[in-house]
């Protein structure tokens, strides 16, 4: 299932649509690439889909997102701080959602971690702010 999924986000994607983020709004190190982009519905928002690479032992900062996310971890480990939930370990295989606006951070373990991302944001809006 994870390869027809990958697969068919691959055939999806537009030539690797290039995505350019506003400074401060990304922890350094981590690297998003967008795979694509689409209206839903047209207009308002736009779902944003991304392969997201963290390296071995980062602190993700605390941020948020203008809509929810959800993620699958393709690759690694990671334990993720949800403000009002708190730490929760995931590895390969697993997924989990974040409600929009909800501030979120993490740390990846010894091998880093890859996650699929899938954000439904509003339009005009940086896809991640720092949080306090």
């Amino acid at each position: 299932m994870l390869k027809t999924f990958i697969m068919i986000a691959a055939a999806l994607a537009i030539g690797g649509v290039a995505f350019a983020q506003a400074p401060g709004t990304q922890t350094a190190g981590l690297k998003r690439t967008i795979i694509q982009k689409f209206d839903v519905p047209a207009g308002e928002r736009e779902t944003v889909v991304a392969i997201i690479d963290i390296p071995p032992n980062m602190d993700v900062a605390r941020h948020t997102h203008p809509g929810p996310e959800t993620d699958y971890v393709l690759e690694g480990d990671l334990i993720l701080n949800v403000e009002g939930v708190g730490p929760k370990p995931y590895k390969a295989g697993e997924s989990f959602y974040i409600p929009a606006g909800t501030v979120h951070g993490g740390k990846t373990g010894a091998s880093g971690a890859k996650l699929i991302g899938t954000y439904i944001v509003e339009k005009g809006k940086p896809l991640a702010t720092p949080a306090p």
